[in-house]
C-alpha cells in the first residue's frame, strides 16, 4: 500500500495538471447561458490530498558506484507497474469527475443547461409537482413575461390597422415583404411562404349589387340607397332574386318554423335577416332549404351594448359576411389551390344558389315599417323604435348581385423554431393576416399578438432555450372570406398532418371586449387550459389569476368558459377536417357582440374606446396565455393532452340516445353496438393512463411511441368510411354531415315527430324516420369510435372486440 501511495504521487507530477470547470450566473442579456472557468492547479502548489512523503531503500551491492544508487528490485518492479496504476488512477478520475458533472448538471438550477432539462423532465403531471421540474418551468416563465414585455403590442395593433391588407391586393403584398424581413432578422431556423391561387369573390364596381320595390307588374319602382357598394356577401349567388318581404329574426332553423307554424308563406320570399347568434352561410343555407329567394342581412341595435359611454355602430353601416358553408377555396373543395394542380371542374355543395345582400340598420328600418301580417313575438323586436316588427308578407322586393370571381394569389408566411428531440412533431401558432376594411379587432390584434410571440421566442432561443417540439408560426392569408389560407395549407398536407401538428392555437378574435373570457377548444386542451389559466394574471382583476377570475363568476366554469369550435375560425378545420386538437381564446363585451367586427368602423380607435383603454392590457394576458400553452406544449417530456376527456364526452352525447330505446326496440332495432364501443373507448383510455404512469419516464423511445398515441386522439375521431371531398368535416363530434352524432340524434328524434322539420344533418323536410339511413348511420359512428378505441389501445395483439 505504501508503495501505491508512492508511485501515485509520482504519477501527480508526471500527468497533466488537473482543470475543473465552475459553472456562474450570467446576468442581464446573456441570461439562461453558462460561463465557464477553469481553474489550474499551479506547478509546485500543495496537492488537495496530503500525500506522507516516503523514501524506499534496501541493500547496496558491493559495486555499487559513489553517487549513483544500485538498482532495487522493489523500484524495477514500481516502475514497470507505474503506468498501469497511473492509467488506473486516471480513469477512475475521469469517472468521479463525470459523475460530478452529470450530479452537478441535473441539480444546478442557475445553469443554462438547466432549460433543457425542463424538455428533459417526465410528464406534466408529475414534472411541475417536483421541485426540480417546479424551479425549472419557474425560470422559464419568467424568461418568457421578461421578453414579451420588452414588446410594443399596441403599437404593433395600431400600425397593422392602419394598413390595406385586403387579400390579394397590392399592399398586402408590402406588408408580406414586410414581415418576412421582420422574421429574417430573429433567431428562427426557417422561414417561407407559400402561395395558393384561389377564387374570391369581389362587387363589380361597372355594376353594383342594387336593391328595388316592385310593382304588382313586376316593374322595378324606388331604388333603395345601399349606402356602402363594397360591403357584400362574398359566394353570394348572382343575378336577380324577387319576391314578398318577411321578416325572419336571426334566421336559424327554428325561427323560420315557428314562421311556416303561423302561416307565413317562405317560398318565393326575400328574409331580412338580424346579424347574429349564427353565421352569415347558416342563414342564407337555412333560407334555401326553406324555399326563399334571397336573404337580406343587418345589425339590429338591441344585438349590441346599450352602454351610452361606449361607442355604438352606426345606423348607416352595413356588416360584410361570406356566406360559403364551409372553408377554403369553393371551386377547388378537397383539393390543395396550387398552381400547378389540375382541378376536377367542381364547386363546393355549401355554396348558395340564392343571393345574399348585408344592408344598414336604416334600410332595414324603412323595409319593417312596410310588412303587414302578425306582429312579431316580443323576443323578436329589436332596437329600430319606428318599426313595429310585423312578419309580413309586405311588397315586392328585388335583389340584384353582380359579383363577380377573381382568380387571385394569396400568401401564407411561415417562421419555424425546430425542436431539438422530437422536430419532426410541430406546435402550431397562427392568425388571420388579411382584413376587409381597419380590421383592428378581425386581424391586427392577432397578427400584433403573433409577431410579438415570435420575437420573444427567438429571444429565448438567443438566450439558451431550445423546444423539444418544433414551434411553427403562420400568418394566414384569406381568412375574411372563409379561413382560405389556412384550409388550402391544410388540404395540401392533410395526408402528413396527423402525423406532425400536435395542436393549433388560433390568435383571431382574440379581443373583442375585457368582460367575458372564452375557450373554443377541443375536449383534449380542457385540462391543459386550465392549468395555464391558473398561472395568467387577469387584466380586470389585480392580485387574481385569469382561472380565479372566471371561476369567481362561474361555478361550473369550463361549461361556462369552454365553447365548441365555430366554423368560421381557422382552428375548426384544424379539428373537424385534419384531426388536430385546436383552441381560439376570446374576450368579449359581456355576451355581447362586438359592434364593428366586419365593418369599415372597426379601426384601433373604436377598439381602444370599446375597452376603456384596456386594449394593451387585455391583449398582453391573451399573448400569455398563447405563450405559456406554446411552452408546455413544445417542452413537457409527455404531451398534456387529456385523452381521456373524450370518454366523458362520449357519455354526455350517447347518453341522450337512452329515451329512443323503447322506440328502436320496437322497430326490432338496438344501439347495442354503438354501447360497446363506448366502453372499449372508455376502458383504453383508462389502460393508457396505468401504462404512462406505471413506465419508466426516462425512456425516450417509450415516451415517444405515448406521445404518438396521444396527439393522434383527435384524428382517431374522424370518420375513416367517408370521403374528405365529399364530407370535408369527417369529425364525428365537431363534424357536419351524416356520418356525426348530432345527425343520428336529429334522425331519431324523427321517431317522434311526423318528419316535417329540417334538421341540423341536412335532411330534406317531410322525409321522416328512415330504417336504412339509420343502420348507415349506426355503423359509421359505431366504427368510428371503435376504431379510435382500437388505436388507443396501441398494439394489435392487445385489441379485444367482443361484439
Amino acid at each position: 500500500m505504501e508503495l501505491l501511495w508512492g508511485l501515485l504521487k509520482r504519477g501527480q507530477q508526471w500527468a497533466p495538471r488537473p482543470s475543473q470547470t465552475i459553472y456562474r450566473r450570467v446576468e442581464g442579456p446573456d441570461l439562461g447561458h453558462l460561463e465557464e472557468e477553469e481553474e489550474d492547479w499551479e506547478e509546485g502548489a500543495e496537492l488537495p490530498v496530503q500525500f506522507c512523503p516516503m523514501e524506499l531503500k534496501g541493500p547496496e551491492p558491493s559495486d555499487s558506484s559513489p553517487g549513483r544508487s544500485a538498482p532495487i528490485p522493489w523500484a524495477a518492479v514500481g516502475r514497470k507497474a507505474a503506468p498501469y496504476l497511473i492509467l488506473t488512477a486516471l480513469l477512475v478520475f475521469t469517472g468521479a469527475f463525470l459523475l460530478g458533472y452529470v450530479a452537478f448538471r441535473g441539480s444546478c438550477q442557475a445553469c443554462g443547461d438547466s432549460v433543457l432539462v425542463v424538455g428533459e423532465d417526465v410528464n406534466s403531471e408529475l414534472g411541475l409537482d417536483s421541485g426540480l421540474g417546479t424551479l425549472y418551468w419557474s425560470d422559464l416563465q419568467a424568461m418568457f413575461l421578461r421578453f414579451l414585455g420588452e414588446g410594443r403590442l399596441e403599437d404593433t395593433i395600431r400600425l397593422t390597422s392602419l394598413r390595406e391588407r385586403v387579400a390579394g391586393s397590392v399592399r398586402m403584398a408590402t406588408l408580406v415583404q414586410d414581415i418576412l424581413d421582420t422574421f429574417s432578422r430573429q433567431k428562427l431556423d426557417h422561414v417561407w411562404t407559400d402561395t395558393h391561387y384561389v377564387g374570391l369573390q369581389f362587387p363589380d364596381p361597372a355594376h353594383p349589387n342594387s336593391l328595388h320595390w316592385v310593382d304588382a307588374a313586376g316593374s322595378a319602382q324606388e331604388q333603395l340607397p345601399l349606402e356602402d357598394p363594397e360591403v357584400y356577401c362574398p359566394y353570394s349567388a348572382t343575378g336577380n332574386a324577387t319576391g314578398k318581404l318577411v321578416y325572419a329574426h336571426y334566421g336559424r332553423q327554428e325561427d323560420l318554423q315557428d314562421l311556416r307554424a303561423q302561416g307565413v308563406e317562405l317560398a318565393g320570399s326575400l328574409l331580412l335577416v338580424r346579424v347574429g347568434i349564427t353565421s352569415f352561410a347558416q342563414k342564407v343555407a337555412i333560407a334555401q332549404d326553406f324555399g326563399a329567394q334571397g336573404v337580406l342581412v343587418y345589425p339590429d341595435p338591441a344585438d349590441f351594448s346599450q352602454d351610452p359611454h361606449k361607442p355604438g355602430l352606426s345606423s348607416h353601416q352595413a356588416v360584410y359576411g361570406h356566406v360559403h358553408l364551409g372553408t377554403g377555396d369553393p371551386y377547388t373543395p378537397g383539393f390543395p389551390s396550387f398552381n400547378q394542380t389540375q382541378f376536377p371542374p367542381v364547386e363546393s355543395s355549401g355554396l348558395p344558389r340564392i343571393p345574399a345582400q348585408p344592408i344598414s340598420a336604416d334600410i332595414a328600418d324603412h323595409l319593417l315599417r312596410k310588412l303587414k301580417g302578425p306582429v312579431a313575438p316580443q323576443e323578436w323586436k329589436g332596437n329600430l323604435s319606428s318599426s313595429p316588427y310585423r312578419l309580413g308578407p309586405g311588397p315586392d322586393l328585388r335583389l340584384v348581385v353582380n359579383n363577380h370571381r377573381v382568380s387571385t394569389p394569396i400568401s401564407n408566411i411561415f417562421a419555424c423554431i425546430e425542436g431539438f428531440a422530437e422536430p419532426d412533431h410541430y406546435v402550431v401558432i397562427g392568425a388571420q393576416r388579411d382584413a376587409w376594411g381597419p380590421g383592428a379587432a378581425r386581424s391586427a390584434v392577432g397578427t400584433a399578438i403573433l409577431l410579438e410571440l415570435v420575437r420573444t421566442f427567438s429571444s429565448m432561443v438567443s438566450n439558451g432555450f431550445r423546444p423539444r417540439r418544433s414551434l411553427l408560426f403562420i400568418s394566414w392569408d384569406g381568412g375574411d372570406f372563409g379561413s382560405v389560407g389556412s384550409m388550402e395549407w391544410l388540404e395540401g398536407y392533410l395526408s402528413v398532418l396527423h402525423l406532425k401538428a400536435v395542436v393549433y392555437v388560433s390568435l383571431d378574435n382574440a379581443v373583442l371586449g375585457d368582460g367575458t373570457f372564452h375557450a373554443k377548444t377541443s375536449p383534449l386542451l380542457i385540462s391543459l387550459i386550465e392549468n395555464v389559466l391558473k398561472q395568467v394574471d387577469s387584466p380586470n382583476h389585480s392580485g387574481q389569476t385569469l382561472y380565479e377570475h372566471v371561476a369567481s363568476t362561474n361555478a361550473n366554469w369550463d361549461a361556462e368558459v369552454v365553447r365548441a369550435l365555430p366554423m368560421d375560425s381557422s382552428a375548426y378545420s384544424f379539428t373537424a377536417f385534419a384531426g388536430v386538437p385546436a383552441v381560439e381564446f376570446s374576450f368579449t363585451e359581456g355576451g355581447r357582440a362586438y359592434p364593428f367586427l366586419h365593418t369599415r368602423e372597426d379601426t384601433y380607435e373604436n377598439l381602444h374606446r370599446m375597452l376603456r383603454g384596456r386594449l394593451p392590457a387585455v391583449a398582453q394576458a391573451v399573448a400569455q396565455l398563447a405563450g405559456q400553452l406554446l411552452l408546455r406544449l413544445s417542452r413537457d417530456h409527455l404531451l398534456p393532452l387529456d385523452f381521456g376527456r373524450y370518454g366523458d364526452v362520449v357519455l354526455r352525447h350517447i347518453g341522450s340516445f337512452h329515451e329512443f330505446s323503447g322506440d328502436l326496440k320496437a322497430r326490432g332495432l338496438t344501439l347495442q353496438w354503438v354501447y360497446s364501443a363506448r366502453g372499449d373507448y372508455i376502458r383504453a383510455a383508462e389502460k393508457l393512463r396505468k401504462e404512462i404512469y406505471s413506465s419508466e419516464q426516462s425512456d425516450e423511445r417509450l415516451m415517444r411511441m405515448y406521445n404518438v398515441r396521444i396527439m393522434r386522439v383527435e384524428f382517431y375521431f374522424l370518420s375513416q368510411y367517408v370521403s374528405p371531398a365529399d364530407s370535408p368535416f369527417r369529425h364525428i363530434f365537431l363534424g357536419q354531415g351524416d356520418h356525426t352524432l348530432d345527425a343520428l340524434l336529429d334522425h331519431l328524434r324523427m321517431l317522434r315527430s311526423d318528419g316535417s322539420k329540417a334538421n341540423s344533418s341536412g335532411l330534406a323536410p317531410g322525409l321522416g324516420f328512415q330504417e336504412s339511413r339509420f343502420r348507415r348511420q349506426l355503423a359509421l359512428l359505431t366504427w368510428t369510435l371503435q376504431g379510435a378505441a382500437n388505436a388507443l389501445s396501441g398494439d394489435v395483439w392487445n385489441i379485444d372486440n367482443n361484439f
